[in-house]
């Protein structure tokens, strides 16, 4: 069975044109969505991808109106392939539930697993360089190494209580216990 989905994005749109090429395509049941791309919860998307059953195939008019990104494209066509489920686009032209479909889906995903590569490998170098300038990641420290020694001795006074120390050092009482254990060590 053909199950189609289309999704328009604001109210001004008219998704006519997509239910026209989904119904010409064979699609006996069809979904839709009036909602933006981005958006992560599309309710006509959710209703078609749960309708689904092995040996369906899932149906759009171009590829943008199924995903929000390639990955979340991929991630989807590749639920729906483990379920037994095939994927066609009817303006990219290709269908999963035959082997050109496959292949370029296939191609699809190894260029979003490259660009994710690419990505790690720019965000480690960027991180090496600036480690090099001697930089490092994080978050700053709270509390210099002169409140430490204050909050120290006001700790070890015993005239101030936990949460006296921290109002006045202006942190929390886990972080008064991680300088506690720092300095301890």
């Amino acid at each position: 069975m053909k199950i189609g989905y289309a999704r328009v994005s604001t109210l001004e749109q008219n998704p006519e044109l997509q239910l026209d090429a989904l119904n010409k395509a064979g699609c006996e049941k069809i979904y839709t969505d009036q909602v933006s791309g981005v958006k992560a919860d599309r309710p006509g998307l959710r209703d078609a991808l749960a309708y689904t059953r092995k040996g369906d195939c899932l149906v759009v008019w171009r590829l943008d109106r199924l995903g929000r990104s390639l990955k979340h494209l991929i991630q989807t066509v590749e639920d729906l392939e483990s379920r037994g489920v095939g994927f066609a686009s009817l303006q990219e032209g290709f269908d999963t539930t035959t082997s050109g479909g496959k292949l370029i889906f296939q191609i699809f995903g190894a260029l979003a697993e490259f660009e994710r590569n690419l990505i790690r490998e720019r965000t480690k170098a960027g991180l090496a360089v600036a480690r090099a300038r001697g930089r490092l990641g994080g978050r700053k420290e709270k509390l210099s190494p002169d409140q430490v020694t204050t909050m120290r001795r006001m700790s070890e006074s015993r005239q101030h209580t936990i949460a006296e120390i921290c109002t006045v050092m202006g942190i929390s009482k886990p972080t008064y216990y991680r300088y506690l254990s720092k300095d301890s060590s």
